[in-house]
């Protein structure tokens, strides 16, 4: 069985946000909630990069792991998929998690969190049978039952976000590494850098 990871080159990304906004508009995310966002590393500074990040779908998630109520659940495939009708809102699995996958609503007058909300790789949510879901604010459509790429990685123009089988997207990096190179040996290294052939 595959398994499903996203793996983000930030070699390759140039900070337009359109996995973002793809995702956003794909499954009507609530207002103040970005199921993906791009972060930048050094901004303004020399080696600065861009990574898009999510939820990273890990194999032993953490999430999982610290969650009182159990709300979260694992395909076959890997993806780590979340029940907002069982979720108490605690913000356990927000802590836990290394790459802030887990979003909350604003809080409310009360100091009330809401129901949590995270990446689903496009996949829906576990109760993704049931019509109303989409409706009451679930995780929107199944493109992964479809056959499609998660919309993030699908929109992605520079081809940075990749998603999909883990030993595939694994392959397509292995080949975009030895293609360009790293550190001296890096594609335009020489050109940079005013180095000769043998020198």
């Amino acid at each position: 069985m595959a398994r499903m990871k996203f793996l983000s080159d930030a070699e390759r990304c140039i900070e337009c946000n359109a996995c973002v906004t793809a995702c956003k508009n794909e499954h009507d995310v609530p207002w103040g909630i970005n199921r993906r966002r791009v972060v930048t590393l050094n901004d303004g500074k020399p080696g600065e990069r861009s990574i898009s990040a999510a939820c990273m779908h890990c194999s032993d998630a953490p999430c999982m792991a610290v969650c009182p109520v159990d709300a979260f659940t694992q395909t076959a495939e890997g993806i780590v998929l979340h029940s907002k009708d069982i979720c108490i809102g605690c913000g356990y699995c927000f802590y836990a998690c290394p790459f802030g996958a887990p979003q909350f609503p604003k809080t409310t007058n009360f100091g009330s969190r809401g129901k949590m909300d995270k990446c689903t790789f496009c996949a829906g949510g576990p109760d993704d049978h049931h019509p109303e879901e989409v409706s009451q604010g679930g995780y929107g459509r199944n493109r992964i039952a479809e056959g499609k790429l998660p919309i993030c990685a699908e929109m992605c123009s520079t081809k940075s976000l990749l998603a999909g089988d883990a030993d595939e997207v694994s392959d397509i990096y292995r080949e975009r590494v030895a293609a360009r190179g790293f550190g001296s040996g890096a594609w335009g290294w020489g050109t940079a850098y005013q180095t000769k052939e043998g020198s």
